[in-house]
């Protein structure tokens, strides 16, 4: 009969767990080892996949837009006229610097020789606790303080709690050192 006595299990358990560690360090040893250095120029390091899903046995037909690229960019741009608008006809009426003035604000982007246009980041943060339509007149001045050009901006439906924005931009303050300002913004 051969039996294992209780002497052995006890050598056995700590002879595996012994192993155990030692093993482990040298697969990260081997690991590391493997990694740390990446020569791509030798000879037996290219890999390759393997797909294990089916190859398509046609190309995917290609959906027909309802609209072209160019009627899409005129939707965009008549949308746009139609806001502009909008804010142009609401600021006619409004005194002074209007009720949003704490709820704009504009950055100027920095300008590269040779562009054909001056560009300002405005933003808009709608506190009012529901949808609002914002109407922004933001001015180019120079130096001196000279306006060079003002530009009219409409944000309609202006989510509640959220900052949305848009660029103005200026050909007439194109190649001059101009600055950005807001000079009246209104909430309706």
């Amino acid at each position: 009969m051969n039996r294992t006595g209780p002497a052995r299990r006890p050598f056995r358990g700590r002879a595996f767990r012994g192993l155990t560690p030692a093993a482990l360090v040298a697969v990260l040893v081997a690991g590391a080892a493997a990694c740390g250095d990446s020569d791509t120029s030798s000879p037996g390091t290219a890999r390759s996949t393997r797909t294990l899903s089916a190859e398509p046995t046609a190309s995917p037909s290609p959906t027909r837009s309802e609209r072209t690229p160019d009627e899409f960019a005129a939707s965009v741009s008549a949308d746009a006229e139609r806001n502009r608008q909008k804010a142009a006809a609401t600021l006619k009426g409004v005194e002074g610097k209007g009720n949003a003035e704490d709820d704009v604000s504009v950055n100027g982007i920095a300008v590269a020789p040779g562009e054909k246009f001056r560009s300002a980041l405005v933003r808009v943060t709608n506190r009012s606790g529901e949808e609002a339509f914002f109407a922004v007149r933001v001015e180019f001045v120079d130096a001196s303080g000279k306006v060079l050009d003002s530009v009219v901006l409409g944000f309609p439906d202006a989510p509640t709690d959220k900052t949305v924005s848009q660029h103005a931009n200026s050909r007439k303050a194109a190649g001059v050192k101009s600055f950005p300002r807001i000079a009246q913004a209104e909430r309706s």
